[in-house]
Formats: structure tokens, sequence, C-alpha cells
């Protein structure tokens, strides 16, 4: 690293070209650090620039009581600090400390490669390295696992490569939306507005089960990005569940991808019934860390007790 002074640009202020460059090289890299991710996600966003883009960390921020703050960008699960092979403990913390010289408020979603800060919590994440042939990884999958996939076996169930991209959108949203309180509509507009244009880029596959001459019984939503598949939704109809349909999707995923320099990101979870759902099929924990503070004084505080 020949240049570790860090500059604060504004969106507006960053080149896309040398960013995205950035995020491809960086071993850690992720789809939600590109400015396609970005400019459709995070609403307004700035960033930590180290050298010649060498290193990068976006700012998602939003303003409130005439205050900017730091915040979760939906659907994008991790962020923090991004750059090469040789990125240091020392260097995520200079950026960390420099992104508290411009805000006083928030929270940072620091990923997986951003370990080792002080009072940050962990979160569980879940990959599975697609790298073996699939009767290995089968192998590695749990009895829970197995047994809906024999129960899945005994229906005839058919996996596709192609579904519309507006009928795997209009699933998740039809079932999840109501139980998702904290995604608005217009992020799940936004998302899909996303989703559209990164199709178009080559980034988006869908995937889905149904029977013969049937309706859709699950379907599901992934990002390809860097030798990374990211899980970004799924959704399951009730007939679904009944024949162990999401089970029978992601082991077929799983076979289609196997053997391949690919890496199934499962997004999640801390939610136990949804971790328990994603170990059955042999991943690992990839975790990443949320540090939240709050400098503001005393009456803003007390203030924002009532907003």
């Amino acid at each position: 690293m020949h240049n570790n002074s860090i500059q604060y640009y504004t969106r507006a202020q960053i080149d896309p070209v040398r960013w995205n460059r950035c995020i491809d090289a960086a071993p850690n890299g992720l789809v939600y650090a590109t400015t396609l991710y970005l400019d459709h996600m995070a609403g307004q966003w700035d960033a930590l620039v180290m050298g010649d883009y060498e290193v990068v960390m976006p700012l998602p921020w939003k303003r409130k009581f005439g205050i900017r703050y730091l915040h979760w960008v939906p659907f994008a699960q991790q962020l923090g600090v991004f750059g090469p092979a040789s990125l240091s403990a020392i260097q995520v913390q200079a950026m960390l400390q420099a992104a508290l010289h411009h805000f006083n408020y928030g929270e940072l979603f620091f990923n997986y490669a951003n370990q080792g800060i002080a009072l940050a919590d962990a979160r569980t994440n879940l990959i599975l390295d697609l790298a073996p042939a699939y009767d290995q990884l089968r192998a590695a999958y749990k009895n829970d696992l197995l047994k809906n996939l024999d129960k899945a076996g005994k229906f005839p169930l058919q996996y596709h490569q192609q579904v519309a991209l507006p009928l795997v959108l209009r699933a998740f949203r039809d079932t999840y939306s109501e139980q998702i309180a904290v995604i608005k509509p217009e992020e799940y507009d936004r998302f899909e507005r996303l989703c559209t244009d990164a199709w178009q880029q080559g980034l988006v596959i869908t995937r889905g089960v149904k029977e013969a001459d049937g309706d859709w019984l699950s379907t599901a939503l992934l990002f390809q990005y860097k030798g990374r598949l990211y899980l970004l939704h799924s959704a399951t109809v009730g007939a679904g569940r009944k024949v162990a349909a999401n089970h029978f999707l992601l082991d077929q995923l799983i076979r289609e991808f196997a053997g391949s320099a690919t890496v199934l990101d499962f997004e999640g979870s801390d939610l136990p019934g949804v971790a328990h759902f994603y170990r059955n099929f042999g991943s690992v924990e990839e975790p990443y860390f949320v540090y939240r503070f709050n400098r503001l004084p005393g009456w803003i505080k007390w203030l924002k007790r009532f907003s």
C-alpha cells in the first residue's frame, strides 16, 4: 500500500470506474458494494477512499432532525471496508475512525473480512463451498434434510432454471412483505428496479420448482458475482411447504453448481429456525459484524425517544 491517506468523497465525487475496479479486485469484494447496488438501494451514500481507490468504504446515510446518520441498506447484508489481500486490521480501524469523524450516530455493517473491530457484534451468515462434487456435498447433509428430500422425491417436482423475474419478485413480496416490516414498500420498489438492471447485466439468476403443469411451489432469486451466489430471497407457498419444495430447490441448485468455483451465500441467519435450515446443507459460518455508535448531544438523545 503506497498511500494510506483517507479522503471523504461525496457520491458525485466518486469515480465509478475506479470504485468498481477496487471492488472487483478485492478478495472480499461483495456485490452489495458495487455502485450499481448502492445507487439503487442506499439512497444517499458517500465514501471513504484510501489512496488511489486502493481501499474503499461506502457510507450510506440519511438525515433526521438536521443530523446525518449511517444506516443499514435494505437487501445489503454487509458493507464495511474493501481492499486487497494485504488489507490490515490497522487500515480497517483507520477507516472506522475516519467514518466516526464525519458522523456521530448510526450503525456500520462490516463484512466478514473486517474482523477484530472492538465493540462490534458478530452476526450469523452461512456459506457453502460448491467446489466438491455433488455426491461429496450431499454426504454432509444432515438427517433432517435427507428426510425432507425423501419426502420431496415422492412427488413429481420439477426444477426450472428459468423463471420470469417479475414472477419471482412478486412471489417474495406477496409472501413476506407483511412479515418483514423493516423493509418499506418503496424499498421493495427500488430492489425490483435493481434486479431488473442487474438482470440485464447477467448478475441475476432465478430458479423455481413446480409440479408438472402445476403452479409454482417455490422460487428463488440469486445474484451471481465474482464466484459467489447470493440467495437474496426465496418464497415457498403453502402447498410447496407440504412437499418440501424449498429443500428440493436448494438441493437442485447445489447439484447444478457443484464442482464449480462457486460459494453459495445463504445470507443468514440469526433466526434459529432459518439458521438450522441452512446448516442442514452442511454450510459453515462466516460471520459479519455490526458496529453501533451514538455520540449525539444529550438533548438530541432525549428528542429521539419521541420520534
